[in-house]
């Protein structure tokens, strides 16, 4: 009978699947590279089967590595839940926190998330700041901020802010440029783009029912970057409300077609739906939940008098 599979060689797996890096799973784990490639040959050999195929450059799962990442997070999760099950009510929050964050979290996030770690020193967080739809399971995150409506099968979601899109431009760019009277409009303008799901260039902007295709003079994942080249007069751009909010106010920014241009949304908490929420997931999320959607409101708010009249037609 063949040895039993050691915690840790579970561990190492998940983590180097999760990571889809030995280099980034053993940092994590903080052990050598070496050593989390012996564990994986180990486990490998207790199962007598190959579970990754690893390259210079790639490292995939085997059919079996499939089936196996199944089952080995499941036990780890049961671990995990076993060891809550004792812990004192009075014991402080720890272990290990990844979580995801578009670009646009800015000031009220970053306030809340620095609160969040002066009030659990123990809890070893990890802040990814990126616009792509992380996959939660395959890529090891436990909460993603988004702002989507999109929800795979196996997510919930809590919702923290109510979102506007909304087209901004500089007061210089209006008066030189006339500003826009109807969608159509908008291919005589410079616009600045983001991307689609973080990956691709954005071909059009999608308002209510209405796809209008533009040619972008600009684009960028980052919306505050957007801001700041519409404040040099650059073009118009369509960023969140949170992130346009402080432009707008200090007069740097003026609404365009504010009844029109505007898409509405929700900014969410995602996390996977299981029985047991680890403490500091919980912790985290309840946190964020409780402290983040009074901040998010107030600094979306959008003075009623910024916005430039038309220009007159020449």
């Amino acid at each position: 009978m063949k040895d039993p599979v050691e915690n840790a060689e579970l561990l190492a797996f998940t983590k180097a699947v999760d990571a889809k890096s030995l280099t980034r799973a053993a940092a994590e784990l903080r052990i050598p590279r070496a050593t989390l490639g012996k564990r994986l040959a180990r486990l490998e050999e207790r199962l007598g089967v190959r579970l990754l195929r690893r390259t210079t450059r790639s490292m995939t799962l085997t059919d079996a590595g499939e089936t196996f990442y199944r089952q080995a997070r499941i036990v780890l999760d049961a671990v995990t839940q076993a060891e809550a099950s004792i812990r004192r009510p009075g014991d402080a929050v720890s272990g290990e926190l990844r979580v995801s964050m578009p670009p646009m979290s800015g000031g009220p996030f970053l306030d809340t998330i620095a609160d969040f770690v002066e009030a659990h020193p123990q809890v070893r967080l990890h802040i990814v700041f990126s616009s792509q739809m992380v996959d939660l399971r395959r890529e090891g995150y436990d909460v993603a901020i988004r702002a989507t409506a999109e929800l795979e099968p196996g997510l919930v979601a809590r919702t923290i802010a109510r979102t506007s899109l909304i087209a901004v431009a500089s007061p210089g760019y209006l008066t030189a440029h006339g500003e826009p009277q109807r969608l159509r409009d908008l291919s005589n303008h410079r616009c600045l783009m983001g991307f689609v799901r973080g990956e691709l260039p954005q071909t059009h902007w999608a308002i209510g029912k209405a796809k209008i295709p533009l040619e972008g003079a600009f684009f960028s994942n980052n919306p505050d970057l957007l801001c700041r080249l519409a404040a040099r007069g650059q073009g118009i751009a369509l960023v969140p409300g949170v992130v346009a909010a402080g432009y707008v106010a200090r007069g740097e920014l003026s609404l365009v077609m504010a009844k029109t241009l505007r898409v509405e949304g929700k900014m969410a908490l995602v996390y996977a739906d299981r029985d047991f929420v680890p403490a500091q997931v919980r912790a985290f999320i309840d946190w964020m939940v409780a402290r983040l959607p009074p901040l998010l409101q107030r600094a979306a708010a959008l003075p009623d008098d910024q916005r430039v009249p038309p220009s007159p037609k020449r």
